[in-house]
């Protein structure tokens, strides 16, 4: 496996492979870092064309947990769970208990979630197997369930963030282009029109564009159109890899924010974004609600804790903009700078709440 094509040249501290014929299993356990604490990072079930594709996606995917645990200032490292989606029917209790008994087996070094593909009811039949697991249905009214809602509220106050300190106005004077409408996309949608913006969505699935278009009245685009939409915000709620040197010339948005993983192609492309005067909201401090819901799960903090956490993601995302321009950086580059900077010094006291 070619390390070197993940998101740097660091390889990870361990990737595990994962098959089970009986069950369909097939995919990867990638452990970016345990340096901060156990591996966090959500189980990810998609049709990829072959292990070496899925492996790939694993290794940005964890890198990527690394700095967003960092950053958000939790006791977490980094690590991911990529699985093949089965051709066909296929036993899915089945399939997650096997999964179960993968993640029990690392003895507690990764810590598993719902992730793009995944439910709740996935995450009920892993814990079957193994206690490190989180995204379980809440009890007592304490943090639990689908981490979604969670995800998209982190969004929409890092947006808020943006508009003002770029656009010099309320988020709800501004118009959105929002690409992809899965459960967080389709939650910062309303959460963006009971604030008064206007939106612009693009969605693969009829229905649910519809859907969100009728309570929100939003404008349909394409999903290749809706990156030259012109508006003021333009949030990458899909997969990732969006902003690239082909998509990047074609953006008439002044700010880029929104809940996709790596939704650069390449550290390049956000010195692209910056040098057509986009300001870029890095996606692993924005989106790093659901994350800071799962751990307060998993450690047993409550609700208001995890309230807290995320109303600071904005202050998390001035300091690595103020990073960015004292040091005449890209914004990725200075965020990938402190995040790699934290989890060398194995604490986070400037930007962890007490």
């Amino acid at each position: 496996m070619d390390f070197s094509r993940a998101r740097d040249a660091h390889p990870p501290e361990q990737v595990v492979r994962l098959q089970d014929s009986a069950s369909g299993l097939d995919g990867v356990i990638a452990l970016h870092s345990t340096h901060l604490g156990p591996a966090a990072g959500g189980c990810r079930l998609w049709t990829y064309p072959d292990f070496n594709h899925a492996t790939l996606d694993a290794l940005r995917l964890a890198e990527g947990m690394s700095y967003k645990n960092a950053l958000a200032g939790l006791p977490l490292g980094g690590g991911k769970a990529v699985l093949r989606r089965p051709e066909g029917d296929f036993d899915r209790a089945a399939l997650f208990r096997a999964f179960g008994e993968a993640v029990e087996e690392l003895g507690g070094r990764y810590v598993t979630a719902e992730d793009v593909g995944t439910t709740v009811g996935d995450m009920a039949e892993v814990a079957r197997q193994t206690r490190h697991v989180a995204g379980l249905p809440p009890q007592d009214g304490r943090p639990g369930g689908d981490p979604s809602p969670w995800t998209a509220l982190g969004v929409f106050r890092a947006m808020q963030a943006a508009a003002e300190h770029r656009l010099e106005r309320p988020i709800g004077d501004c118009t959105v282009a929002i690409q992809g409408l899965g459960s967080v996309g389709a939650a910062l949608a309303y959460l963006l029109h009971d604030a008064g913006a206007r939106l612009i969505v693009a969605e693969p699935r009829s229905a649910v564009v519809a859907a969100v278009a009728t309570r929100t009245g939003a404008d349909v685009a394409s999903l290749g159109g809706v990156l030259e939409a012109r508006c003021d915000i333009f949030a990458p709620c899909a997969l990732g890899g969006v902003l690239n040197a082909r998509s990047i010339p074609k953006l008439r948005a002044t700010v880029v924010c929104g809940a996709a993983n790596n939704q650069l192609g390449n550290e390049e492309d956000g010195t692209a974004l910056a040098e057509r005067g986009v300001l870029y909201a890095p996606d692993y401090v924005v989106n790093a609600g659901g994350i800071i819901n799962v751990c307060a799960e998993y450690l047993g903090w409550d609700s208001a804790e995890v309230a807290a956490r995320i109303d600071a993601i904005p202050d998390r995302l001035h300091q690595v903009w103020a990073d960015a321009e004292r040091n005449g950086l890209a914004v990725n580059v200075a965020a990938d700078r402190l995040a790699r900077a934290t989890i060398a010094r194995g604490r986070s006291p400037a930007m962890a709440l007490p």
